[in-house]
């Protein structure tokens, strides 16, 4: 199945770049380092998922439908491939998404290439 707008097209340029900018089909998330390993953490809810606790430095809301019911994360550099497994094949999803580490990153990837500091908790929930 291919996306409709594969990636990057339609990405934001880095300047003015959202941290979650939503596209049939596919989701993009605007990291605020350059180089780096970033850590995401997926979840799939039976219901609504709650409001995550915690510092967040950014948080987003977006809709998607998925036709295989997984999503492929691919990162700009291309060298990293997986998957998040939805369950539920041809279904609309909710997602929200929050980000912690935004700051650091911005600041440890002008001088060096960091792991682990930019942090994403991204919850999925079935709406249709």
């Amino acid at each position: 199945m291919e996306v409709p707008v594969p990636f990057p097209e339609g990405r934001e340029e880095a300047s003015g770049r959202p941290f979650l900018t939503a596209h049939e089909m596919r989701l993009d998330f605007g990291s605020a380092g350059h180089t780096h390993t970033a850590v995401l953490v997926a979840e799939v809810w039976d219901g609504e998922a709650p409001r995550a606790e915690g510092p967040w430095e950014a948080e987003g809301e977006a809709e998607l439908s998925s036709l295989t019911g997984r999503l492929s994360v691919e990162v700009v550099a291309g060298s990293e491939s997986e998957a998040i497994v939805l369950g539920a094949e041809d279904a609309r999803w909710r997602v929200r998404a929050y980000c912690s580490g935004r700051a650091e990153v911005a600041r440890l990837a002008a001088v060096g290439v960091p792991h682990g500091v930019e942090r994403y908790l991204v919850r999925f929930w079935q709406i249709a």
